[in-house]
């Protein structure tokens, strides 16, 4: 692991003495590329790309606790990336898109197990036989 530090403030340095003047504030930003601040959000785009993969996947193959699980933790982060100091807008970002695709993915997985029991009650009311009145 400290390999891995000597590694990236050796790229910080070089990076330090290329950065234009124009991008000099967001590079040195408390919540900028050259700390933690930044790269979490990027990483946590995965979780987005991946939500947004199982779109395509079908419903019934969804997992409800999954998806409520992502849904959460997205809009509780989302929220807490505003009121910390400073802002962090990048992870409100990612996770207002966690939130997005994790609520998108527990409606389609609630839609389908809600049709689905629908469609089992109507298949056993229209199997029950009708008592006949005497």
């Amino acid at each position: 692991m400290i390999i891995l530090s000597s590694v990236y403030r050796a790229l910080v340095a070089v990076g330090d003495r290329h950065v234009p003047t124009k991008f000099r504030a967001f590079w040195e930003h408390p919540a900028g590329p050259q700390t933690i601040h930044f790269w979490a959000p990027c990483a946590k785009w995965a979780l987005v790309i991946a939500g947004l993969g199982d779109l395509s996947r079908p419903a019934e193959k969804l997992s409800i606790y999954q998806s409520t699980a992502l849904a959460s933790t997205g809009a509780i982060w989302a929220r807490y990336s505003l009121v910390i100091i400073p802002k962090n807008y990048s992870l409100f970002t990612v996770n207002l898109f966690v939130f997005l695709t994790g609520g998108t993915q527990l409606a389609r997985a609630l839609h389908y197990k809600y049709t689905k029991d629908q469609a089992s009650e109507a298949a056993v009311a229209k199997a029950e036989p009708v008592p006949s009145a005497k």
